[in-house]
């Protein structure tokens, strides 16, 4: 199934399916409703990212959908959805899971990344999230005539502390290349419950930091075996 032609994508999108999960792209009239009505009762879903908490669907409409998804053409929104799970109001293929993104994509460096990831607190340490992400590196990185992108790299990055993240990456066949320090802050974290690096804040400064992880599954990682070990672990059930 094709995509809304309105989205603002430097690639082509489609909805990405198989047997036990769909990415169709994040609708706010569709989506933001029944995500809002859990992850505003969650708000370290979004302890490590560099937006977030949102307390109400008007707020995550305006200041996530509208200010940071629709206006980058790097970055695409997608709505995670559990085929496993009954038809729902957000989905009639099954229920409303989580979100997921491709962000700072460049279609003249052929490269993508996987961010801005929240699975629903029922659906974690399911088949969601490996699911997910195989799905979008799948497209990303199989060549046009096997359906996908043909891109030369997928990056994944994430907070020097969020360990969870970092091996989800790894299982799923991410290397890691290195660490940013001080890559972000954090302005009014704490307020906001996000997690320091660990590191003594400089110059009596009280906005918390992020030292990022990179890491990247490249067009020659998944032909030298990539492809095989995403979709093992795809296959296996939780």
């Amino acid at each position: 199934m094709t995509a809304p032609n309105d989205l603002n994508f430097c690639f082509p999108v489609r909805e990405l399916s198989n047997e036990r999960i769909k990415m169709t792209p994040f609708k706010a009239s569709i989506h933001s409703s029944p995500f809002c009505s859990i992850v505003s009762a969650h708000p370290e879903l979004w302890a490590h990212m560099p937006t977030g908490p949102f307390q109400t669907v008007q707020d995550f409409d305006t200041n996530f959908l509208e200010a940071v998804v629709h206006r980058d053409p790097g970055m695409v929104l997608f709505a995670i959805i559990d085929k496993t799970k009954p038809p729902s109001a957000a989905d009639g293929e099954g229920e409303l899971a989580g979100m997921m993104s491709y962000t700072s994509s460049s279609s003249a460096n052929l490269s993508t990344e996987i961010g801005f990831i929240i699975i629903l607190p029922l659906y974690q340490r399911t088949h969601v999230n490996s699911n997910a992400v195989g799905l979008l590196l799948q497209y990303a990185l199989e060549v046009p005539s096997k359906g996908g992108l043909g891109l030369r790299r997928v990056q994944w990055q994430c907070s020097s502390v969020n360990a969870p993240s970092i091996r989800a990456a790894e299982r799923l066949g991410f290397k890691k290349e290195g660490i940013m320090k001080w890559h972000r802050v954090f302005h009014g974290g704490k307020e906001k419950g996000k997690v320091h690096n660990g590191r003594e804040l400089p110059r009596g400064e009280q906005d918390y930091g992020r030292d990022t992880v990179v890491l990247s599954h490249c067009w020659d990682d998944w032909e030298q075996g990539g492809r095989e070990k995403i979709q093992a672990v795809m296959d296996r059930q939780h």
